[in-house]
């Protein structure tokens, strides 16, 4: 008798587009739809737990105050968008993303069955802009920034990025940052680091949060609190 396997799942290339930072790809892999950015696996619909504690994480750190201000940074997929939309304690969502494929995938595209809500409600606002420069030249302010644009401080998608997790980045993250306000970082791994970068930078109550995972080295959040 000949043994039957099951045929492996292909990743199904939905869009692909050259966007300001070069390619971007959004594909499916069975259930799952996926981000590509220049061949870089960024993230995926598989869980979400991650993001929604990078969220979670932000808002416990903050002092109390009423309906908290918060940026998000990276739009992804989604998640961290639609987990602070559904806290009616949050006050105004603004999330910062650079590519615009990205944004119409959730406005118009399949990434909308997780952000359609949050995208409707009259708090939250997308602002197609590159987040190191928006924070060295916005003169809105927040009480807490959910930061999610790269694997981690050091491992970042495209080169620029690099300058965010430094001390000059993070001055700009501090100047944007009301007084007690809190910084949340997400990184696929640790980085002590990028701890002692955010007491150098002047945060107060640095403290890294893990994020257990199946296998490997878990996730964490590196969380800092603005001095004021």
């Amino acid at each position: 008798m000949t043994a039957s396997y099951d045929a492996p799942v292909v990743p199904e290339v939905i869009d692909r587009r050259d966007g300001p930072y070069g390619e971007v790809v959004l594909r499916r892999h069975g259930e799952l739809l996926q981000i590509i950015a220049n061949g870089c696996f960024l993230m995926d619909t598989s869980d979400g737990r991650s993001e929604r504690l990078l969220v979670d994480a932000a808002y416990a750190a903050l002092d109390g105050r009423a309906g908290p201000a918060v940026l998000i940074g990276g739009l992804g997929v989604g998640f961290s968008l639609a987990h602070a939309a559904a806290d009616p304690r949050w006050g105004r969502i603004t999330v910062v993303e650079r590519e615009p494929a990205v944004i119409g995938w959730h406005r118009a595209g399949p990434l909308s069955e997780i952000s359609a809500g949050a995208l409707a409600d009259p708090r939250t606002e997308i602002v197609e802009a590159d987040l190191v420069r928006h924070v060295h030249e916005t003169s809105a302010t927040y009480d807490a920034l959910c930061l999610d644009i790269d694997n981690g401080p050091d491992w970042t998608v495209t080169e620029g990025n690099d300058d965010l997790y430094s001390t000059a980045g993070l001055a700009g993250c501090a100047r944007v940052l009301k007084p007690g306000g809190v910084l949340a970082v997400w990184s696929a791994q640790p980085s002590p680091e990028f701890e002692g970068t955010l007491r150098n930078a002047g945060f107060q109550r640095v403290r890294t949060k893990e994020i257990p995972v199946a296998r490997g080295v878990p996730d964490v959040v590196h969380l800092a609190v603005r001095p004021g």
